[in-house]
């Protein structure tokens, strides 16, 4: 991950950092929040790529062995249970590169997020 001096700019330019392989992984996903979250903004925060709409709705970032997204998914029983295989030791979650990455549960998730944010709901970490 681009950090320091090295810190991107934009989603594009962290973006830009990694292998083609990576970057396909990462524009799909970037692709997945924007559906998801189609009024979200774009921005660079802890020199990670994260969409906000009210507030921090994901970030995400690659690593050499998965793909991390954050913050942890709380308020949800259902969706608790249905990201439990990919978190870790803090719930964030982790999608291992060597197993498909779940686009369609990254989408869920950022949904969940848009609407918790919005109603105004501001679920913190356990």
């Amino acid at each position: 991950m681009p950090t320091g001096r090295n810190a991107p700019g934009n989603i594009d330019e962290y973006i830009a950092a990694f292998s083609p392989g990576i970057q396909t992984i990462l524009e799909r996903i970037r692709s997945v929040i924007m559906q998801a979250a189609p009024d979200a903004r774009e921005t660079i925060s802890y020199g990670m790529p994260a969409f906000a709409v009210n507030g921090v709705l994901v970030y995400f970032a690659a690593f050499r062995k998965h793909i991390g997204l954050y913050p942890p998914v709380r308020g949800d029983v259902r969706m608790e249970k249905a990201v439990s295989a990919y978190a870790g030791p803090k719930g964030n979650l982790k999608f291992p590169l060597d197993r498909p990455i779940p686009y369609d549960l990254i989408g869920r998730i950022v949904r969940l997020r848009a609407k918790q944010n919005l109603s105004g709901q501001r679920v913190r970490p356990n």
